[in-house]
Formats: C-alpha cells, sequence, structure tokens
C-alpha cells in the first residue's frame, strides 16, 4: 500500500433525530454569539431555518441570522459578511444550507480570524494560515461533501476567477445530517448533487498512484451506491432512503477515504471551475459537461484503470480493455443524461459557445497558461482547449 496521513475531526451525527444535538454541540464551545448563516431562502420556506432558531432560543445560546449566499458563493459577500461578524463580536459560524454556504462560512471564518489579511490571498495564492473560527454545519443539500472535507470554493466575481483552498482549518467541527432537510428540493438540484458526489470519487478514482486496492474498492462502491439511489432521489425526493445513502456519500466522497494513497487528479472539476466561474453556472452541470471530455481525452494513458472501472461499477465483461475503458465511459455519460444533466457546453449554456468562448475558457483554466492541472494524465492549456472543444 502507499503511505498516508489521515484524519477527518468532524464529528457527524446522521438521521431524523440529529438536529437533537445541535445545542449540546455549540454549547462545548462557548461561542460568545453565534452566525447562522444561509442561502436565498429555501431554508426560510422549508422551516429548517425556523427549527435551528428555535433551538439557538431555547437555549439561551446569543446569534444573528445572515442569509444571502449564492449558489457560487462570491468573494464580495464574504468580504462584506467578515465585517458583520467583527461588529458583531462572532466567533462561531453555523452554515445551515449545502455546500456553497459552508464554502462561504468557512472562508468568512478565515477573514474574520485574520481581518488584516486578504481572504483572497488564501485562495489565490496559497498564503499559509493559521486559525480560524470554528464552523459547524446543518445540511439541507446532498452535494459538495464540504460537511467534513478541508476545501472551500469561492468566485471572485470582479474577475471571474474560481479557486479553491484547501487546509485543515476548513475542516467543520461538527455536522448534522437529517436526510428530511433534503425533502423538497427541486428535481434539477438533486441531479446536480448526484454529479458532484461521484465527480469527487471518480476525481479520486483517475488519480496516481492508485495500489491501495481497499481504497480502490470503497470508492467504486460509492459510485456505485450513488447511482443506484440516485436516481430513485430524483424521481422521489421524499424517498427517505434514498436520500439518506446519497447524504453519507456525499461526505464520504469528499472527505478524503476514497483517495486514501494517491495525489488527487480534480481536472474536471478544474475544467468545471472556469466554465461556472465564467457562466456562473450551477456546479454539477459543469462537471456532467467536463468529465466525458476529460476521460476520453486522457483513458489511453491508463486503459486498464478504465477498463477496471468498467468491470467493477458497471459490471461490464470482457476481455478487450479497449471496448471496456469505452464503454465504461459512456455508461458514466448516459447515466449523467439520465439525470437530465447536460453533457456539452452547447446543452449547458443553451446555446453553441464561440471559438473566443473555448479559447478564453482554456486561458481561465490555464492561469493564462502558466500550470497544468491533474496526475492521471497532466493537462496543459493545449490539453484544456482540446477537451474544451470536443465538448462544444
Amino acid at each position: 500500500m502507499n503511505s498516508f496521513s489521515y484524519l477527518v475531526p468532524t464529528k457527524v451525527i446522521f438521521g431524523k433525530d440529529a438536529l437533537d444535538s445541535l445545542a449540546a454541540e455549540l454549547s462545548q464551545y462557548e461561542p460568545n454569539k453565534v452566525l447562522v448563516l444561509y442561502g436565498s431562502g429555501s431554508v426560510v420556506r422549508n422551516g429548517v431555518l425556523k427549527k435551528v432558531t428555535d433551538i439557538l432560543d431555547g437555549s439561551n445560546i446569543s446569534y444573528l441570522a445572515h442569509g444571502g449566499v449564492k449558489a457560487n458563493p462570491v468573494l464580495s459577500f464574504v468580504y462584506s459578511t467578515k465585517d458583520l461578524c467583527l461588529s458583531e463580536n462572532i466567533d462561531f459560524i453555523l452554515a445551515v444550507g449545502g455546500g456553497s454556504v459552508l464554502d462561504t462560512a468557512k472562508a468568512v471564518a478565515h477573514a474574520t480570524a485574520n481581518p488584516t489579511i486578504d481572504v483572497w490571498d488564501f485562495f489565490e495564492k496559497g498564503l499559509p494560515i493559521s486559525k480560524s473560527l470554528p464552523v459547524a454545519a446543518v445540511l439541507t443539500i446532498s452535494a459538495a461533501g464540504s460537511e467534513t472535507s478541508n476545501s472551500s470554493v469561492i468566485t471572485n466575481e470582479e474577475t471571474t476567477q474560481k479557486r479553491g483552498f484547501r487546509n485543515e482549518l476548513n475542516r467543520p467541527k461538527f455536522a448534522i445530517l437529517n436526510p428530511e432537510f433534503t425533502f423538497t428540493l427541486p428535481k434539477y438540484q438533486v441531479s446536480c448533487g448526484v454529479v458532484d458526489i461521484m465527480m469527487h470519487t471518480l476525481d479520486r478514482y483517475f488519480a496516481r498512484p492508485y495500489d491501495n486496492e481497499i481504497t480502490n474498492q470503497i470508492a467504486e462502491a460509492v459510485i456505485r451506491t450513488v447511482m443506484m439511489y440516485g436516481q430513485q432521489a430524483v424521481d422521489n425526493p421524499y424517498d427517505y432512503e434514498s436520500m439518506s445513502e446519497i447524504m453519507w456519500c456525499g461526505s464520504v466522497s469528499h472527505n478524503g477515504l476514497t483517495g486514501l494513497g494517491s495525489v488527487m487528479d480534480f481536472s474536471p472539476h478544474q475544467l468545471g471551475h472556469s466554465l461556472s466561474g465564467i457562466y456562473d453556472v450551477a456546479h454539477g452541470a459543469s462537471l456532467s459537461v467536463c468529465w466525458g471530455g476529460f476521460a476520453e481525452y486522457v483513458y489511453k494513458s491508463d486503459v486498464a484503470r478504465f477498463a477496471r472501472y468498467a468491470r467493477n461499477v458497471f459490471g461490464l465483461t470482457g476481455d478487450n480493455d479497449e471496448i471496456l475503458a469505452k464503454q465504461g465511459i459512456e455508461k458514466t455519460k448516459e447515466f449523467f443524461a439520465s439525470l437530465n444533466m447536460p453533457l456539452t457546453i452547447t446543452e449547458l449554456l443553451k446555446r453553441e459557445p464561440s471559438d473566443d468562448e473555448i479559447e478564453n475558457l482554456a486561458i481561465s483554466c490555464s492561469y493564462n497558461k502558466t500550470r497544468k492541472v491533474g496526475t492521471f494524465l497532466p493537462l496543459d492549456y493545449n490539453d484544456m482547449k482540446q477537451i474544451y472543444t470536443s465538448i462544444k
């Protein structure tokens, strides 16, 4: 087995009664004042926010509720919320929502704890960080896995740059997961979440090295489970079994477990970040567009790996690895299409992108031709441009 270091300190409380633990979990940190952060109002409409604030009121925990997080969280909101936290003496952030709210909460926590540093420097420059405010989650969307991950992604809307920042200080202290809180999600949002969960696993599975067999089998099991229950969840978002399975898969897919012993690739995520950063499209939809083009471009660098994927995930059989590899890629694209997820940029934007737009995407993803992405097959600007062109 390859060497690795693994620590996931986030405490997960899962189930229909999970929220009952909120006050006790928060009290351990003796917060002066909690910022209850949420998005555009769905948690208001479905009653989850009121459940949270009722518990805080009943436990005499001081808090300030603050909404407005966008689906692709933006830097300007992080700045303004940091100022709010400083003026209100906030020392704990409770994110009520999905990955966008959690990613924002993490960035705000860093910004508030380091008020003399531009928080964007953590994301753009990888500036070292030594302190942050504690963050916790009440999850309402199964998708990003941010409730257990060490990552946060923010978009600088002035430059359309979308940047991720990985650091152990991004790990939430605890996460409350009640699948019932996801019941009212639109089908499109559930579909985007299913794709995101799969991609967090696929981006670790198609990476190098990959010699840890237990890691391989865990990843394959997560992908099979997400596909098994994902379609059911889209068809019936009120199905507790399906929503609970994909919720836990979401957490497992992005806490590092499915990639132990390898170096994360995340090329499709990087390709997708440029799409969602420039066009403000749903993250999951950008990933369904990019994965097929990526896979078809890189599979010949390791046909056997893609053939294993076809055998172990889809149950395909045969002695010709080349044929199996292609079939596995096609089966994945077919699954995305079955969820009504786009497979091309034209489908995503509902118009055909120009050649200049394809060029701009490659420039954006390569940081103006200054970086490569990925470990499975490192991709430079020219590779990125060919992939974007293939999924045009």
